[in-house]
């Protein structure tokens, strides 16, 4: 699992060196790849002393994985108070998200057998992406729409999603991830018995 922040302070010399090391990570993910990143290059464009990336993070997929999860926490697409129009930004988010350069690195390192706890990183990531997804359920919930459970659009919305950047396929596009949106709503339209 990713080192926690040794020093709550905002604005602290470990918030500091970590939003470095952080950046420079992003960085040379962008710039060479994943698999061509080591602690020393990130140290070194961080410019901060090896040895203090070493002890926080001790591995580059621990430094990764600890970068996927403070991206994915910084962001979360704002609510338009419509549930297929909240349902498609966070299905675009999500897609953006991952498709970004080194998106697919980072997840992988999140869920990487050998960080320290895969199961705890893969249930860290699938609580995040869930919790992106819920807030616009729960939303629709409270206004009083039907709204389908959170497995079904882990399933039908974000899934394929996962599936189709993961392994490159083509036409994985905003238009591909609102059609997703699209056929799951049009599914819990005609499950709605009409009065």
């Amino acid at each position: 699992m990713p080192a926690k922040s040794k020093d709550s302070r905002p604005g602290g010399r470990s918030a500091r060196v970590r939003a470095a090391v952080h950046r420079a990570t992003v960085d040379l993910v962008q710039e060479i790849g994943a698999d061509k990143v080591t602690l020393p290059a990130v140290a070194r464009r961080a410019g901060v002393n090896p040895s203090s990336v070493y002890r926080r993070w001790g591995t580059t997929a621990a430094l990764l994985a600890d970068v996927a999860a403070q991206r994915a926490d910084e962001a979360t697409p704002e609510l338009l108070g419509d549930l297929r129009a909240d349902l498609e930004r966070a299905a675009v988010w999500t897609l953006t998200d991952l498709s970004r350069p080194g998106g697919v690195a980072f997840f992988r390192a999140e869920v990487a057998p050998d960080v320290d706890d895969r199961r705890a990183g893969l249930s860290e990531c699938l609580q995040r992406v869930s919790t992106r997804f819920q807030a616009a359920l729960d939303a629709a919930a409270r206004r009083g729409e039907d709204t389908p459970g959170l497995d079904r659009v882990l399933d039908r919305v974000v899934a394929p999603l996962y599936f189709r950047v993961v392994f490159s396929i083509p036409e994985t596009d905003e238009n591909y991830a609102r059609r997703l949106v699209a056929e799951l709503c049009d599914e819990l339209c005609d499950a709605i018995p009409s009065h």
